[in-house]
Order: C-alpha cells, then sequence, then structure tokens
C-alpha cells in the first residue's frame, strides 16, 4: 500500500492527461484533506471536470498516481473501483435526475441499486435527507414539476444518499439566480458540517469559492498553480490569479 501524505483523504501526483492532441493535465498535483471543503478554480474548459472524473475512477490517467485513504485506485480493477465509488457521492452539472422517476424514486436510487435496506428503511432514509435540503414535500413529485434550484436540491440529496465520505461537485451553481445559488453554497457548506464529509467544489464562480471553500486551489494549463485559503487568494499577488478572480480580460492569460 502506498502512502498519502498525513491528514490527506485524496492524493494526486504528477497526473497527466491527453484526449488525441489535446493536453489537459500535464503533471497535476493535489492534496485533499479529510473533512476540508476544497474548491477547484479555472477557466472553462481547463479540465477540472476532467480532473473530478479521475478521481472517481471514470477516467484513467495516462501518467500519475491517484491515492484514495493510502491506495491507488490507477491499479484498481473494475470491482475495486466499484467498491471504492460507494464512499463517494457527486453533484452533477445539470442535477442529473430521471423525468421517469419520482423524487423519493432518484434520491433512493443509489440505495436501492446498491443497499440492503427494506422499503420502509429506503423512504426514511431519503426523507431525512430531503429534510437537509428543505424539499420533504416534494418526495412524489417528478423532476418536471420542480425549478432548476430545486432539482440541484435534490441532486444533493441523492449525492448525500449514502452517507459517503467524499462528496464531489461539478459546478455546483451553474445556471442558478444569485439568491439560489447562494442556499445552495450554504447547504454545501452544512451538508459538510452536518454529515462530516469532505467536499471537493468545482467551478468558475468566485463567489461560490469564497463562500464554501476552506481552501482554494486554481487549475490552469493542467496544473495546480495556486492553493491558499480564501482570505490568501483576494490578497494574492499570482497574476493569473488576480486576472481571474477581477474577471479580466487583460493580463497574462490570453483570450481567444
Amino acid at each position: 500500500m502506498n502512502e498519502s501524505c498525513e491528514g490527506s483523504i485524496i492524493s494526486i501526483r504528477d497526473l497527466y492527461k491527453r484526449f488525441d492532441r489535446q493536453e489537459v493535465l500535464t503533471g497535476t498535483d493535489l492534496d485533499i484533506d479529510s473533512g476540508e471543503s476544497l474548491v477547484i478554480l479555472g477557466r472553462s474548459g481547463c479540465g477540472k471536470s476532467v480532473l473530478l472524473k479521475h478521481i472517481t475512477g471514470l477516467i484513467r490517467p495516462d501518467h500519475g498516481s491517484i491515492l484514495f485513504e493510502g491506495e491507488d485506485i490507477t491499479k484498481f480493477n473494475r470491482q475495486k473501483l466499484f467498491d471504492m465509488r460507494m464512499h463517494f457521492g457527486m453533484l452533477f452539472q445539470g442535477a442529473a435526475l430521471f423525468d421517469s422517476m419520482t423524487v423519493g424514486e432518484n434520491v433512493g436510487l443509489p440505495l436501492v441499486k446498491h443497499g440492503h435496506k427494506s422499503e420502509e428503511e429506503t423512504r426514511e432514509i431519503v426523507l431525512e435527507k430531503l429534510r437537509l435540503v428543505g424539499l420533504t414535500d416534494v418526495y412524489d413529485s417528478y423532476p418536471a414539476a420542480l425549478s432548476g434550484g430545486m432539482k440541484k436540491r435534490v441532486g444533493l440529496a441523492r449525492a448525500v444518499v449514502m452517507e459517503p465520505q467524499v462528496v464531489l461537485y461539478d459546478e455546483p451553481t451553474t445556471g442558478l439566480d444569485p439568491i439560489m445559488a447562494d442556499v445552495i453554497n450554504t447547504m454545501i457548506r452544512d451538508l459538510q458540517n452536518e454529515l462530516d464529509i469532505t467536499s471537493v467544489v468545482v467551478t468558475h464562480d468566485i463567489n461560490s469559492a469564497y463562500r464554501v471553500g476552506d481552501r482554494i486551489t486554481m487549475l490552469h494549463e493542467g496544473k495546480i498553480i495556486y492553493s491558499g485559503t480564501p482570505e490568501e487568494i483576494r490578497e494574492t499577488d499570482n497574476e493569473i490569479v488576480r486576472q481571474f478572480i477581477e474577471g479580466r480580460a487583460e493580463g497574462p492569460v490570453r483570450v481567444v
């Protein structure tokens, strides 16, 4: 067994990935501490979502290692990857709900597929997770009847229904108005504290990053070029980071 850095639940070392001629990850190094809320910032298309898929083993790297609790998942076989993913939850950009299923069925799907709970136990767990996101009254509703913000909250309930160690959030506030975005940010924080989970939040929304992050990193040209607290990133003199957080077209990052 390999050893991750002390306190890190996930350690990524020298990660490379390319698709055809496009280099996406070019030596990414990152440690994620147990219990923290880590934000990964970066421009659209910079590889943030690709990095998340590597963490769960959905994509295998061309080179490098990804340690989860000290074991290199890049060496896992299919069954071991399946077992590892039981420790992860994920909130997708579009919530990824099944239109033909009720809210209760959507949230309870991981329990039905992977759990050993009775129908009544599953219902109680689902209602509890819906309570955490303030949506117990939509248990029997279908996704078509929900607003965009409500769908995100249902997706959030499903992400934590198995009580995972780590929850990954892929652009959780995309498509939401500022008020609903703040509701989602608050829930991410509340669930982290209430369920004692590690949160990894991919976003290009700097306001969300400040709200949910204990630590903020920035992915640029396939590498992590910055890591610090929200207070530190506000004061950084890194010109690439400053250009991004200030939303300026002028700067070292070439806009094409």
